[in-house]
């Protein structure tokens, strides 16, 4: 009985070998298709994004953050307020659909 053992452990045993010298090639190909892409990429487009020009000191329009108008802070935060007041008002009324079952 442990011949028929030794034999179903050996066979497992060729399996995985078998198994991990499958995956190998196929990591092995995979990094290969890997660096051909990212040397296509490399070559198509450098950078994505632009180096500055003038320094670190120059600043473009982009750059630049604008202060907002009094009247636009009023206005957002009422409408903050109006759609907290909303969400609380629902989540009172949630409370009603609860099913009992006796």
């Amino acid at each position: 009985m442990s011949k028929n053992r030794v034999e179903e452990l050996e066979s497992t045993v060729a399996e995985l070998e078998s198994t991990v010298e499958g995956l190998t090639d196929e990591l092995i190909e995979s990094k290969e298709r890997i660096r051909v892409l990212e040397a296509e990429l490399d070559t198509e487009s450098p950078t994505r994004v632009p180096e500055r020009r003038g320094g670190k000191d120059a600043e473009s329009a982009e750059d630049v953050t604008q202060e907002a108008a009094p009247d636009e802070v009023a206005e957002a935060a009422a409408d903050a307020d109006s759609e907290e007041a909303t969400a609380q008002d629902e989540a009172e009324d949630s409370g009603s659909d609860d099913i009992i079952v006796a």
